[in-house]
């Protein structure tokens, strides 16, 4: 669960990552372009990980649930995200299973009132040397029962 910070807001369920969307991210008519959600969505869910022990540093993995790959990438726009500066990213797993889980993410403005997109993204551990899906460490389970959105909470 994230815990609020004069600049971050607090959530029930997963975690808040705020992102900097750079000049160079936008578009013609200053608009965060759309390709950009999914760089912004993985630079939210990087740090939550590697403060947990899963991390690409230094060209080697820190275990092997860093190795997986994107099965499926879903956003719907809400709103633009107009010029440059800092954007929330509340992010949540609703599934985690054997090989593979899901998140489900919001793009919101810092104080919550706005949401600009929303969607999920699916991965798959894999096994480096056969590339076919593999299980997900014990560690990596640990780490993601922190983000299971609770079956409490209405969708």
């Amino acid at each position: 669960m994230s815990h609020a910070t004069a600049d971050q807001p607090t959530v029930e369920f997963g975690h808040v990552e705020l992102v900097t969307v750079h000049f160079d991210e936008l578009d013609a008519m200053g608009l965060l372009h759309n390709a950009r959600y999914a760089v912004l969505l993985e630079r939210a869910l990087t740090p939550y990980w590697a403060d947990r022990g899963v991390s690409f540093t230094g060209g080697q993995l820190s275990t092997p649930d860093v190795f997986h790959a994107v099965r499926e990438f879903t956003i719907t726009y809400r709103a633009p995200i107009r010029g440059t500066g800092p954007v929330a990213v509340h992010f949540w797993l609703d599934h985690f299973g054997t090989s593979s889980a899901r998140y489900a993410f919001e793009f919101r403005s810092v104080d919550g009132a706005t949401r600009y997109a929303d969607g999920t993204r699916s991965i798959v551990r894999l096994d480096p040397a056969t590339m076919r899906p593999a299980p997900w460490t014990d560690a990596a389970r640990a780490v993601a029962a922190t983000l299971l959105r609770p079956t409490t909470v209405p969708a």
